[in-house]
């Protein structure tokens, strides 16, 4: 059998059983159409350089999926991929790394300010406190490593655990600041304005962020609605079309059916203090550097707050999302109008990403 492709999605869900198809329908809407265009003569050798043949771009299969439950969609164009970019640069990214040793991140302690409960030391990483902040408490997670992309599982679950012990900190001192927030934004083409690895750690006050309280709120209605948990149905669904990425110790990931860029990855656990989580990040953070090739990522975790609240948070996951952001020398952005207002352009294709960290995955 061929491999499984994003554009096939329709035909891949007819194929299902019926219960499973009932429960895609439920949370996803899917559409297919084709775009077709009419090339001039002279543009043709052009067309057959940067996309093979005319025919793979004068028909070209699109697959649109909403998600019907928190809103988020995607239109899938394998063709974007392959599409010219002028990058206008030509990087070596080693050297471009390690051009900038011996910035203030390489020295913490003297180049950085502590927060005002000090600082949270792990064995891979150290705290301080971001001179320019988003929120009251807003932390920064400085690895010892320089190179951010030097990752391993043990080194990525220990940066998890100084965040989550630099965000039980903050509260201490804020009772109100109960609504932690990690992130991690891996070098300039994905938000980072210091090559030196480092993740960023916030706690808010009165409610939750709105990205994390709305996928709180999509949640609980679904559950209300149809007398399930979103979160499992939604693994379930991955489940059924081989999406799922096989993890241990109850974690589930998978490659998202409604990505909001290129290659998303979404990773649950029951806690955020849960250590297999963490080195479940951390394994597909590495699949993410030696598997996919990935260079520039951002990674996000949804926490619970840390101590008890006016809305109900008692059975929501932690959800953790691994995002490529693309080529560090590419100067096209791959964030236009589209995805800030209407919905995500992916190239990539989430069949291709759960294959590529997971052999097992079928074909």
């Amino acid at each position: 059998m061929p491999d499984r492709k994003i554009t096939d999605l329709p035909a891949l869900i007819e194929a299902l059983p019926a219960e499973d198809r009932s429960l895609i329908r439920r949370i996803f809407e899917v559409s297919a159409t084709t775009g077709r265009l009419n090339p001039p003569e002279g543009m043709r050798p052009w067309i057959e350089k940067s996309f093979v043949s005319v025919d793979a771009v004068t028909e070209q299969r699109l697959v649109r999926v909403t998600n019907r439950i928190t809103l988020e969609g995607s239109l899938f164009n394998g063709l974007r991929a392959s599409r010219p970019l002028d990058t206008g640069v030509n990087l070596d990214l080693d050297r471009e790394i390690a051009a900038t040793e011996g910035d203030p991140f390489c020295r913490p302690e003297e180049g950085t300010p502590a927060d005002v409960f000090g600082r949270v030391r792990g064995e891979y990483a150290t705290t301080a406190s971001n001179v320019a902040k988003y929120d009251g408490f807003h932390g920064v997670i400085v690895f010892d490593d320089h190179n951010p992309l030097k990752l391993t599982p043990e080194k990525v679950s220990d940066y998890v655990d100084v965040g989550l012990r630099w965000a039980r900190e903050a509260q201490r001192v804020d009772p109100g600041a109960r609504y932690p927030f990690l992130m991690w934004n891996c070098l300039w083409r994905a938000g980072g304005s210091i090559i030196h690895g480092h993740a960023q750690i916030t706690a808010t006050r009165g409610m939750h962020y709105p990205k994390p309280e709305r996928l709180r709120r999509a949640a609980k209605a679904y559950s209300f609605e149809h007398g399930s948990d979103y979160f499992t149905d939604l693994q379930r669904v991955h489940d059924a079309l081989g999406l799922s990425i096989p993890t241990e110790d109850g974690v589930r990931a998978f490659a998202s059916l409604a990505p909001v860029k290129e290659k998303e990855l979404m990773v649950i656990g029951d806690s955020p203090e849960d250590e297999a989580l963490h080195q479940t990040v951390g394994e597909l953070l590495r699949g993410y550097v030696h598997e996919l090739g990935v260079r520039a990522f951002n990674v996000a975790f949804y926490m619970p707050p840390l101590a008890e609240v006016d809305e109900d948070w008692a059975w929501f996951p932690t959800v953790v999302y691994v995002v490529d952001r693309g080529d560090p020398a590419n100067r096209t952005s791959d964030i236009g109008a589209m995805e800030l207002y209407a919905a995500s352009v992916v190239a990539s294709d989430p069949f291709a990403v759960a294959r590529a960290l997971d052999r097992d995955v079928p074909e």
